[in-house]
């Protein structure tokens, strides 16, 4: 995990192997944003003047790297682009620095230290700043840099490794409401970079019984008690829905339930995560071109466990549950078949019409033990259906719940930490067409609204007069574009910091 420091010490003074600096559009051209004020004056006022020389714009994330002048102890200064200056009595947004500070970091991959001096005016935009550098220098290297050899002979020196060390420069050590800024930005980020990690991990590693012998693990370092079901606790239980999921497996399913208690803590919040570490789609298989990424169908497994250790970390007044509803869907001549009907922990039958929309069938075995607790509120998170990503695009999670006010909670809570969501509907008119002449229900409805389908489906399980919310971050859990920002490609720990935010919320009372 690349460190981070709060420095006193000024940007003409700092040794470092690059400084970062904001440049952004001002009404009569390029300006330097506040925090640079001694870089400029090392290149004599005229840093802006040079760096349009160069091309610079100042649109959002534009890297523009150039040599430093003699005045100053770094051998390269890195701007940024911030887009708009803002007015005069006014501040950056911070999810402009945020996304600045990460598009540096990835920029120094390979770089030892790297002193940032953009814009900080208050405790938030430490707290921006931080989490953009952390989450911009994330690199996935576990799988590259081994001993092969080149065809000159050479031995591979493998990847570059993510930057090592963020200096923050105007952030006060001293001051306590910059420290711990500083220190949630590192506690945060470091467990949105573990979910990025399992996320990132190949399914031949990361099968059901690893992903918990992990979550266990360091659970239990944190102080988060854990319980595993194993498979033979799963039958016992008449746990149908995630047996029957895994069962087409060799690699057999696990539930696991992580516990995190405050002596003082007034509210209790559930989290449940969809963890299918790999999703061939099952009987159903997935056509040709659809399998590749699935080793991210475990992402909201991946977001619950990183928050709930993260909840624990920050020590906040709340008692939270995490639920990891974890299986393998593979196809084999023991795999639950379309046709079948599976008996749910709740005793609802379902009639399984597509084993590939196994995701819900896990999750409402999840929901259901984890109303048994009798909470304040449930969210669970997954990356439930493509149909949302077709609704909302790649960067965006679809929000649904049976409360409209914790709906617009969460969405208000998510836009604050700068997760992109959307409040999605539960029309009622669609639950209908999930019944089954056979069984209570079908796990499938009409195609047309598939997301909000599978949002009615799994409000079934959900305890009665238990507020609940449904997190759909199947299009941004995943990105398999080039990075931006601090959003690198792979694994994002996309829902991690609204998880967070909203158990930070309950336990200051201050949900609305």
């Amino acid at each position: 995990m690349t460190a981070l420091t709060l420095s006193t010490a000024g940007a003409a003074t700092l040794r470092a192997d690059a400084l970062v600096v904001g440049v952004a559009k001002g009404p009569k051209g390029l300006v330097v944003a506040q925090g640079a004020e001694a870089v400029d004056k090392a290149y004599d006022g005229k840093l802006a003047a040079v760096l349009d020389a160069l091309g610079a714009s100042g649109a959002e994330g534009e890297i523009t790297k150039l040599a430093a002048p003699a005045g100053l102890k770094v051998p390269v200064v890195l701007a940024v682009g911030l887009g708009s200056a803002p007015e005069d009595d006014e501040s950056f947004d911070e999810e402009v620095l945020r996304r600045a500070a990460g598009a540096a970091a990835r920029a120094l991959h390979g770089r030892k230290k790297a002193a940032f001096a953009l814009p900080l005016d208050d405790a938030s935009a430490v707290t921006a700043v931080a989490e953009g550098a952390l989450l911009g220098a994330y690199a996935f290297t576990a799988y590259q840099g081994g001993e092969k050899k080149s065809g000159n002979g050479d031995k591979n020196a493998g990847p570059k490794q993510p930057l090592a060390e963020v200096a923050l420069l105007g952030a006060k050590p001293r001051d306590k409401e910059h420290k711990a800024a500083a220190e949630r930005a590192s506690v945060v980020a470091t467990e949105v970079n573990v979910a990025r990690d399992l996320v990132n991990t190949p399914p031949n590693d990361l099968t059901p019984e690893a992903f918990a012998a992990v979550a266990s693990a360091t659970a239990k370092e944190n102080g988060v008690k854990v319980q595993i079901l194993d498979e033979k606790a799963l039958v016992k239980g008449g746990y149908g829905g995630i047996m029957g999921v895994g069962k087409g497996s060799e690699n057999p399913p696990r539930l696991v339930k992580l516990s995190y208690t405050h002596p003082k803590a007034e509210k209790t919040l559930a989290f449940v995560g969809k963890g299918i570490t790999y999703d061939s789609g099952g009987i159903s298989l997935k056509p040709a071109g659809h399998n590749e990424t699935m080793k991210c169908d475990m992402a909201g497994a991946a977001a619950v466990f990183a928050s709930v250790v993260a909840v624990a970390k920050l020590g906040l007044r709340v008692n939270v549950t995490g639920w990891l509803a974890l299986a393998e869907n593979m196809p084999s001549g023991s795999a639950t078949r379309p046709g079948d009907v599976l008996r749910m922990y709740s005793g609802k039958t379902v009639e399984v019409l597509n084993t590939d929309a196994e995701g819900r069938l896990v999750l409402g075995d999840a929901l259901t033990k984890a109303s048994e607790d009798n909470p304040d509120a449930i969210v669970d998170v997954a990356t439930l259906t493509g149909a949302m990503v077709l609704a909302l695009g790649d960067r965006t999670f679809g929000v649904m719940a049976n409360d409209d006010a914790f709906r617009t909670s969460l969405h208000e809570i998510a836009e604050e930490v700068g997760e992109a969501s959307w409040p999605m509907p539960l029309p009622e008119e669609l639950r209908k067409t999930m019944d089954s002449p056979t069984a209570d229900m079908a796990n499938m409805g009409v195609r047309m609204g598939g997301g909000l389908v599978a949002g009615l489906f799994l409000r079934e399980f959900v305890g009665e007069g238990i507020t609940w919310a449904h997190l759909d971050i199947a299009g941004p859990a995943f990105h398999e574009g080039a990075p931006y920002g601090y959003t690198p490609k792979g694994g994002t720990g996309s829902a991690v910091r609204t998880l967070v935010r909203l158990a930070e919320r309950t336990a200051t009372g201050d949900l609305g």
